[in-house]
């Protein structure tokens, strides 16, 4: 397992090591059936040369044999007499062969063979009186305990009074087992190097593939992390290059997008700013002259009373919308900075349910805080109030009478809080979009509650300026929650949650 999930790694991550590794595997399956033919083949035909060559030495010798025996004197020499002798003159020192010749009262065997070496189906062949010659494979055994390959040919020997006397000649393969290691070795030795030949080439074709892909990549890479002006070298006029050139191409084009949209976003950006600032002025007299009509509403008639009201009311939400675009314009800007104190995170809860205590009986919906302990947090205690209260808002503004559920807790290194509410919710898909600005799931949704539709956006970009995660998950139907996770202290890092996102009372 230690070995083989590196290699799937490798695998997976290197398209070099699948085209070295395919192209070595199957030059070694070709090697080694090729080899085992080649070698197959010559080992036969060494076999069915040693054979052949046997079969004709030993017919000679056999007929040399056969004529010396037909001129043996009967009357004066002893037929096994000049049989051992025929067997000295033949077998004796120089020849390929060793001799084994069976008589009816002894036999005649060559110095340092053992009789075993003739196989016992061969001799019960050459018992039936055949005058043919048989030719067989065998193992030559010696007396020093030696064994080689051979090959052993039978014959039979008549004497002048028609006696026959099987004969056997044994060829050891001493030389042709030498060249067949010869022959193995020098095809391992071609194999081995035509492995390690064809394994540097396929690595350097491979590299030669690879290389622009993979510089492709590092350029697509420095692209995506913001360094436009990357572009890759294009020095040739193969499909490589016509990649290099589309790729180019296509990193150009992006870059005069994002340049143009930046320069957009920056006119949007400044837009705002200058838009925002300028209406603080005018705003201001408005709001004097709002309070002025508001506090005298009493001695006007009832629809004047009424418009009043209304003025009044959508004066201070218009001056909510126009604070909540200059606190944008601050993030975008990159101007918001925190002004951290260590505060309890339960504290800040309860005051903002207090605060929104009214809100909530207009709107019949309860407000329930879950804490089992104090949470102690290192932050900005008015940015972190602002998020609470836009994520109270906005769950007063979506939910229902079955109420609102705040759910604080924390360990050593994070605090979490959720607000769950059980209204109408979004589609899961809509989790991420909630955070956009102006953003609604629903244009044709009359809320209870009006809203600048920033809310979430500044509650979202709190949340990072103090290096913490803001998460939604809703579900249509079932109400939605927003989990909040801070750092406890600023030095830490946030990389886990205390509490789930999905709540348990689905």
């Amino acid at each position: 397992m230690r070995i083989t999930a590196p290699v799937r790694s490798a695998w997976d991550s290197s398209i070099r090591f699948r085209l070295v590794a395919l192209t070595l595997t199957a030059t070694i399956l070709v090697v080694l059936l090729g080899g085992q033919l080649l070698l197959t083949r010559a080992g036969d035909g060494i076999v069915e040369a040693k054979k052949q060559f046997a079969a004709t030495e030993a017919s000679v010798a056999l007929q040399r044999m056969q004529t010396q025996l037909n001129d043996t004197d009967m009357r004066t020499e002893s037929v096994l007499e000049r049989l051992g002798q025929l067997a000295d003159e033949v077998g004796g020192q120089g020849t390929q062969y060793s001799l084994f010749i069976e008589t009816p009262t002894s036999s005649y065997i060559s110095r340092g063979m053992l009789r075993e070496s003739v196989p016992l189906e061969l001799l019960k062949a050459s018992d039936d009186g055949s005058t043919a010659l048989f030719v067989t494979a065998t193992q030559v055994l010696y007396v020093d305990g030696r064994s080689v390959p051979g090959v052993v040919v039978a014959g039979h020997l008549v004497a002048p009074n028609q006696q026959e006397f099987p004969t056997y000649f044994v060829f050891p393969a001493t030389s042709e087992i030498q060249t067949l290691t010869v022959l193995h070795r020098a095809l391992w030795v071609t194999a081995s190097f035509l492995v390690v030949a064809l394994g540097m080439a396929t690595f350097w074709i491979a590299h030669q593939v690879t290389v622009p892909v993979r510089q492709a990549a590092e350029v697509a890479a420095r692209i995506a992390s913001g360094d436009l002006d990357q572009r890759m070298a294009v020095r040739r006029h193969d499909e490589m290059a016509s990649l290099g050139s589309s790729m180019n191409n296509m990193a150009g084009e992006l870059e005069r997008q994002i340049r143009a949209l930046e320069n957009l976003s920056a006119v949007q950006r400044q837009f705002v700013s200058d838009v925002s600032h300028e209406l603080r002025t005018p705003m201001t007299t408005m709001r004097m002259a709002t309070e002025v009509l508001h506090e005298a509403r009493e001695d006007f008639d009832p629809h004047l009373a009424r418009s009043v009201e209304l003025l009044h009311d959508q004066e201070e939400r218009f001056e909510e919308m126009l604070a909540d675009l200059l606190e944008i314009s601050r993030f975008d800007a990159g101007a918001a900075v925190l002004s951290v104190d260590a505060v309890d995170l339960v504290d800040l809860v309860n005051a903002e349910v207090v605060a929104q205590q009214g809100v909530a009986e207009k709107v019949g919906i309860p407000v329930e805080v879950r804490a089992t302990e104090p949470v102690v947090v290192e932050v900005d205690a008015r940015r972190v109030t602002r998020i609470i209260r836009n994520l109270l808002s906005n769950a007063l503004s979506h939910g229902d009478e079955s109420g609102v559920t705040i759910t604080i807790a924390g360990d050593a290194q994070v605090a979490c809080l959720t607000v769950r509410d059980h209204g109408v919710g979004f589609a899961p898909e809509a989790a991420e979009l909630v955070f956009r600005r102006f953003w609604r799931a629903d244009e044709s949704r009359q809320r209870v509650l009006g809203g600048t539709g920033l809310g979430l956006a500044i509650a979202l970009e709190d949340a990072r300026l103090h290096k913490g995660w803001l998460e939604a998950w809703g579900q249509e139907g079932e109400g939605a929650q927003f989990r909040l996770t801070l750092p406890r202290k600023g030095c830490m890092m946030v990389d886990h949650a205390v509490l789930d996102l999905e709540p348990g009372d689905r």
